[in-house]
């Protein structure tokens, strides 16, 4: 059986996720190894060879934009320079099913900064979604309880600047190449890193220690490449959902790899946001759907 635009992007979108999720293992297994900055610039070295390589293969990057482009780069690698820094930091000292369950309220988040500052519109049944997210949310979180870590709200903060971050993209115009938004954020992450890591200090780097690193580089190459690959086949709306498998691998390498599980409650906050994120995807779709048919109509 022939397979669909759809059914390649969901599949490419799984890939994705699987590939995300195994760079963050990856880095969390260097935890107590090797300090945070070192092991982000050392990453971040790698990373972006293996873009600029992919660049001349496939001829994908040009750096004569608009001042108006490069200003929404600037604050595009600002917030994603930040949300690395606050996620990673979540995930060397907190349970990776726990951080990655926090990160799933992003699209929810997105829809949220879409309304308030672009003007998107956003009708009730979305608004409450949202709100209920916000809600499976705290459950995770569990402020004042026994349970709670303040390593949580550093990733709550990731989850912040990763939506300004994504809002940023929508004031790029076309001919900005993806490829180039994303080397500059590499290129720039990596720099901060190496500077920063002057003053945090470093650690030796051996055999093991080198080929997580080289792991998690080639893993975060091949996460964004198949997320590109992703926007250029079938429809967001069908394939956006599947972003949710990155929980399922979190889950299952959290046990694997680190022997944790999440607590009930836990699960509970985490089914609440993915559903309420799905709940908002199909909506947004619908709506689409809708705007798109009466414009033919007229």
């Amino acid at each position: 059986m022939a397979l669909t635009d759809n059914m390649r992007g969901a599949g490419l979108m799984m890939v994705a996720m699987a590939a995300f999720t195994l760079n963050d293992t990856a880095m969390k297994t260097l935890s107590g190894e090797v300090p945070l900055f070192q092991a982000i610039f050392l990453r971040g070295v790698l990373t972006t060879l293996g873009m600029v390589l992919l660049g001349r293969v496939l001829g994908g990057l040009r750096f004569r934009l608009s001042r108006r482009d490069w200003g929404a780069i600037a604050l595009r690698t600002f917030c994603e320079g930040a949300a690395t820094f606050l996620f990673l930091t979540a995930l060397f000292h907190a349970p990776i099913a726990d951080v990655t369950a926090i990160l799933q309220s992003l699209p929810l988040s997105v829809a949220l900064g879409a309304a308030l500052f672009l003007g998107e519109p956003l009708g009730w049944r979305r608004l409450v979604a949202i709100g209920i997210g916000l809600i499976g949310v705290l459950i995770i979180l569990r402020p004042g309880a026994a349970g709670f870590s303040i390593w949580s709200l550093y990733a709550l903060a990731a989850v912040g600047f990763v939506t300004i971050r994504d809002l940023s993209v929508r004031r790029l115009s076309a001919e900005a190449p993806s490829l180039t938004v994303a080397l500059a954020g590499a290129g720039t992450i990596t720099l901060a890193a190496g500077l920063a890591s002057l003053w945090q200090g470093w650690a030796p780097v051996g055999a093991g220690q080198g080929a997580r690193l080289g792991l998690a580089s080639l893993f975060i190459l091949a996460g964004y490449l198949a997320s590109v690959m992703t926007m250029r086949r079938g429809e967001i709306g069908f394939i956006a959902p599947f972003r949710y498998t990155g929980l399922l691998w979190a889950l299952m390498l959290g046990w694997l790899v680190f022997g944790e599980w999440p607590d009930r409650l836990t699960l509970l906050g985490a089914a609440i946001v993915v559903a309420m994120g799905l709940f908002t995807l199909w909506r947004e779709r619908r709506a689409r759907l809708v705007t798109e048919a009466r414009a033919k109509a007229c």
